[in-house]
Formats: structure tokens, C-alpha cells, sequence
């Protein structure tokens, strides 16, 4: 077996860096916890714990190079240039990563200051990956055939005439795979492909890094603030950093329904769309329509981007849905990066917990579209729940 190490700090998720980007600004002095969540049940084989510790240890070694900086100065000129130093000097902790096995189940939590931490879940996530078919000795499918598999549907997404994205990382096959699937998308120039959520590979194949924020964002801002507060205070935080860069909102921390009713005329106005996450597409776009309708906005000059594991059929029902309708894009991840002939894993990585002024623990929560996507503990959630007046 051949040892497992990221190449680059920023082969990460663009919306960590513009997320630890804000963190810098706002909250210098929070400290939470997440936590790996193996949705999958998959099983882990022996010795499994102390390879993703030699993976996770090496991580320290990782530096922005001046290049990696020039970039972002360049490509990223809303990303404060103190924040670029501070990302200059900075280097993973691996003290704050605890790695635990017992048998076949893995055991993996992040704990620290958040400006710190925030880079953890992506990177975490593709090592427990890349090493799960490494050391069960699962076979892919040739380099040949994921090109080619790749290019099938670039050219598919092309004739649909939808801009797509790349956002596959954190559950990626490997790091080869997934340069295998960005030497495919870049082939074609008059391909709709857009651009890759990951910074490293962006930059690269000179591509546009692609992201604005995540769940837990909206998570944090709950545990700080408040249920009724979340959304509103948390794009409110997201506008005063940004100054109307990166408008893409997340709408379904705790509900679409519970999103719009707080995405108000200048939050509609100020962004250029809703990104969705959970729950059927479709659904989505209606809601969507009628709400930027009843703004007095017209749709067609704001757009969607749909997110939620995709495949060539569902964003075929999705484009023929909208079309004509609301601007549309798409971020498809694991159907992209790791569609080789394997069973993809089912894992994430969530924000589960904020210390409060007292040295407290706040849990956080997350009741997404689908309520199998709550996250959280089941007495918050109710909790959550009743304050939103969520049915």
C-alpha cells in the first residue's frame, strides 16, 4: 500500500476558505466541535485508524506556497489580503484531530478554535475515503474508462445547455480519480462546464473555484444566537463581509420554508441565488418562482444551483422543469469524482457542537428538507422544531 497524502492546503472546498475567510473577521474566539458521521455503516479494517493518523499528521506539514497566494489574491480579490497572510502562516494542528477505532467502526472528531478548524471536514473526509478502497483492496475501473465515462456526460450536460460544476472532494474515489475527472472536463472548450469546488484543481486547470458557504454557517449562527435568528443574522454577517461578492445563500439549514420567510426583499435583491441541498428539486424551483415573484423580482434574473446528489437523469428533469423559468446551474460531486464502478461512501462531516460564554457546550442541529437529514440531538431538534413552528 502506498502512503496517502494531500498535495496542496487548498485541495479543499472553496466555501472553507471564503468561510475561514469570514471566521477571521467575526469570530476569533469560538470553539467548536465536529464530528465524522458514517451514514454508510461502513466497515473499516484493521489498522485503518493509525493510516488516517500518518495521513492526518503529515497535514502539518502543508503550507500556502507564495504561487497558491498569488492565485487568490488574483482570482479572489473579495478575500481579505489580511486574511491571506494569516492563510500564509498558517498550518494544520494535528492535536485537534482525535481518531479512534474499535473493530470495524471509526471514530474521528475535530475540536478548537473555529478560524482553525473550519479547514478540517473536507480534507478528513477524502483521506477516510481514498484509504477505505485503498486498504480493502476494492478495484476501480480503469483510467481509460473514467475519462471516457466522464466525457460522455460532459457532453450530455453540454447538449442540455446548463453550466455545471464540479463538487466532488469530500467524497472523492483518490486524488488521481479525481485529476482523471478534471483532465476529462476540461477538454472540450465549448464544453458549459464552469468550474471545481476545489481550490487546488482550480487553479491548476485554470478553472473558477466555486462556493459561498455551508451548513454550518447557519448552524453556528443558531447556537450563538438563536433558532429565529439564524438565517437572517447569518446572511446578514455573510453581506457585511462580502459587499454583495459570492451571493450564492444556502437556504435549507432549518427548512426552505423557514428560509423564506427571512430572505427578505434585500436579501432577494442581494443575492444572486438560493443553492438547494435537500428535498425534491422541483418542490424547490416553485417555491423559489414564487418567492422572488412575490418580491416583485423577476426569476429569470436570478437563478438556482442545484446540488443534491445528482446524476445525468435528475438534472435532465430538473433543466426541463426550470427552463424558461429561473436561471439554473449545477454542482454534481459524486457522480463526477467518484463514479468508477464501487459503491460510493455515504459519510459527512457536521458541526455538532459551539462552547458558549460559560464553557458550556451549545449543541447544534440542522433540520434540512429531508427530515432523514436531521442532524443533531432528537431533544434540540424538537426544540428547533416548536420554535419555527416546523410540522
Amino acid at each position: 500500500m502506498h502512503e496517502i497524502r494531500l498535495k496542496s492546503i487548498l485541495d479543499n472546498d472553496f466555501y472553507k476558505i471564503t468561510m475561514q475567510n469570514a471566521v477571521v473577521k467575526l469570530f476569533t474566539n469560538e470553539i467548536v466541535k465536529y464530528e465524522f458521521i458514517n451514514r454508510g455503516k461502513h466497515e473499516f479494517p484493521q489498522g485503518f485508524a493509525d493510516e488516517l493518523r500518518k495521513a492526518v499528521n503529515a497535514m502539518a506539514e502543508l503550507k500556502l506556497t507564495k504561487d497558491e497566494k498569488k492565485y487568490l489574491k488574483v482570482t479572489c480579490p473579495y478575500l481579505a489580503l489580511p486574511y491571506l497572510d494569516f492563510l500564509e502562516g498558517f498550518h494544520y494542528d494535528p492535536s485537534e484531530v482525535k481518531i479512534e477505532q474499535i473493530g470495524n467502526d471509526l471514530k474521528v472528531s475535530v475540536e478548537g478554535l473555529w478560524y482553525r478548524t473550519i479547514l478540517w471536514e473536507v480534507p478528513l473526509l477524502a483521506l477516510i475515503s481514498e484509504l477505505h478502497y485503498e486498504m480493502n483492496h476494492m478495484e476501480r475501473q480503469t483510467n481509460e474508462e473514467v475519462i471516457n465515462k466522464t466525457v460522455e456526460k460532459a457532453i450530455h450536460l453540454t447538449e442540455l445547455g446548463v453550466p455545471f460544476a464540479e463538487f466532488g472532494t469530500r467524497r472523492r474515489h483518490s486524488y488521481k480519480v479525481h485529476r482523471l475527472v478534471m483532465d476529462a472536463l476540461i477538454k472540450d472548450k465549448k464544453s458549459t462546464f464552469t468550474g471545481t469546488s476545489n481550490v487546488h484543481l482550480a487553479m491548476m486547470y485554470n478553472v473558477k473555484p466555486i462556493g459561498t458557504h455551508a451548513h454550518e454557517w447557519f448552524m453556528f449562527h443558531a447556537a450563538e444566537y438563536g433558532f429565529k435568528m439564524a438565517n437572517s443574522i447569518a446572511l446578514e454577517n455573510w453581506v457585511n463581509v462580502y459587499r454583495g461578492d459570492l451571493g450564492v445563500a444556502l437556504s435549507d439549514t432549518y427548512t426552505t420554508e423557514v428560509f423564506f420567510q427571512q430572505f427578505d426583499k434585500k436579501f432577494a435583491k442581494l443575492f444572486d441565488g438560493v443553492r438547494h441541498d435537500s428535498g425534491d428539486p422541483l418542490e424547490f424551483a416553485d417555491k423559489t418562482i414564487a418567492h422572488y415573484t412575490k418580491q416583485g423580482i423577476n426569476p429569470l434574473f436570478k437563478y438556482i444551483i442545484f446540488s443534491d446528489g445528482l446524476n445525468l437523469e435528475k438534472v435532465e428533469e430538473i433543466t426541463n422543469y426550470c427552463r424558461g423559468k429561473i436561471g439554473i446551474s449545477f454542482g454534481i460531486g459524486t457522480n463526477l469524482t467518484n463514479d468508477v464502478g464501487l459503491k460510493p461512501m455515504n459519510i459527512v462531516m457536521k458541526l455538532i457542537s459551539v462552547k458558549g460564554i460559560n464553557n458550556e457546550w451549545i449543541p447544534t442541529v440542522k433540520l434540512s428538507d429531508e427530515k432523514g437529514k436531521y442532524t443533531g440531538d432528537p431533544k434540540l431538534i424538537e426544540l428547533a422544531k416548536e420554535f419555527l413552528r416546523i410540522k
